[in-house]
């Protein structure tokens, strides 16, 4: 019996894990410290109304032999493909129920989707990235190509004309840095895509931040994406389904590939080895996408959104170099007294008693800056953003560099 080696080739310890530990230890010398964690990217307002509702609902159909629901279609309820199909029309997007599959999360599919690819492609994926992007390709051996997100370029690199590849990954609003693409440099990505005849995996987990009309929602606003992207987004940070797990992919029914369509594999393999999400979420998920939950939805995500807002008035006072925060819940900043990424987090954490996310942990170019998450509470948002104000006067009249 042997074991996939390519294991060895990834990091020991997931970024997260690195920092539970790491609060853990603090914790343990300090265990009345109080504090504030704008760490990791969950959020806290509790699910909105309207979807409880439509779940409470649906337990009780569970109750019942007439409205009792077992094995559900492996691509998901009609009810609910047909809502995200209406979702996609008030983008002025075209999208048919049988390019719709429901998943239990964008993360997922994110991994599961590799099993359509040939090991010998090249993945080109920039750099930071959500680690996930990553991790999924070294696990199965590929060729990963890195192109450079830096502060020159705002973190949006565009592509080189000159280099190959087959598998390309974007996130827009971008995760970890926030930056978001506008819809002429998106179509610069498409079009090399198609001169490369390569695929762009697009992770839209946070389109429902963007109120730019200048940036894209979805891959598919782009002319020419049908034919070269598959678009994953999450309800997670749409609708707080962090811990209830839906999300969706779609693929387009004429995209093909090395002589394959791949709308078809995706069913094909779905029906192998996924028996779809449970009735009871996906009538909540349903409830998403209702007038009224959208309405409540957007309550919650511009809580997050004022939260955001608040970190970047911080980070324009302190002049500190930043990016995301408007149409993204992560702000992505410059460390102060060019501290590297992990100095900042102990010397934060330590002195504030704040929780972020070292950037280092996403790549070699996040070395050297930090991110925020906006998905706290307003209470703990703003207590954040005093103690640091705080720490950054103390060392100005200490005559020493800012925070």
């Amino acid at each position: 019996m042997r074991l996939n080696k390519f294991y060895n080739n990834i990091e020991d310890s997931y970024l997260f894990s690195t920092i539970s530990k790491k609060i853990s230890l603090y914790k343990s010398k300090n265990p009345s410290a109080d504090l504030i964690k704008m760490g990791i990217g969950d959020v806290t307002r509790p699910l909105c109304s309207a979807t409880i509702d439509a779940m409470d609902k649906a337990v009780h159909d569970m109750a019942e032999a007439e409205t009792f629901h077992g094995y559900g279609p492996e691509q998901g309820y009609e009810f609910l493909r047909e809502k995200i199909c209406n979702y996609y029309g008030d983008l002025g997007v075209s999208v048919g129920i049988g390019e719709i599959f429901v998943s239990d999360g964008a993360k997922s599919d994110v991994g599961n989707i590799l099993d359509l690819f040939a090991r010998d492609n090249k993945v080109l994926i920039p750099d930071p990235v959500y680690p996930v992007y990553v991790d999924t390709n070294i696990m199965d051996g590929r060729e990963i190509i890195y192109i450079d997100a830096n502060e020159e370029n705002g973190f949006l690199p565009m592509p080189n004309e000159s280099q190959e590849a087959d598998i390309i990954y974007i996130c827009s609003p971008n995760n970890p840095t926030g930056a978001a693409y506008n819809k002429e440099q998106l179509k610069r990505w498409v079009d090399y895509a198609q001169s490369m005849n390569a695929l762009i995996i697009y992770d839209a987990a946070y389109e429902a931040f963007v109120d730019d009309s200048g940036l894209a929602r979805s891959i598919f606003q782009i002319d020419g994406a049908r034919k070269c992207a598959v678009e994953i987004c999450s309800l997670s940070k749409t609708a707080g389904f962090t811990g209830v797990r839906c999300g969706y992919t779609v693929i387009s029914e004429d995209l093909e590939m090395d002589g394959m369509n791949i709308n078809k594999m995706w069913i094909r393999r779905q029906s192998t080895k996924f028996n779809g999400v449970s009735y009871i979420v996906q009538r909540g998920a349903e409830a998403v996408f209702s007038p009224e939950g959208r309405a409540q939805i957007k309550t919650n995500i511009n809580y997050y959104k004022e939260n955001a807002k608040i970190i970047c008035d911080l980070m324009r006072e302190l002049k500190i170099w930043f990016t995301g925060g408007e149409n993204s819940p992560y702000i992505w900043f410059k460390c102060p007294g060019n501290r590297s990424s992990w100095e900042y987090f102990d010397y934060l954490l330590e002195n504030a008693n704040v929780v972020g996310t070292p950037g280092s942990g996403f790549g070699k170019n996040g070395e050297g800056f930090f991110r925020l998450s906006a998905f706290g509470s307003r209470e703990n948002t703003i207590k954040a953003v005093e103690r640091i104000r705080k720490l950054n006067d103390f060392l100005v009249r200490d005559n020493k560099y800012g925070i």
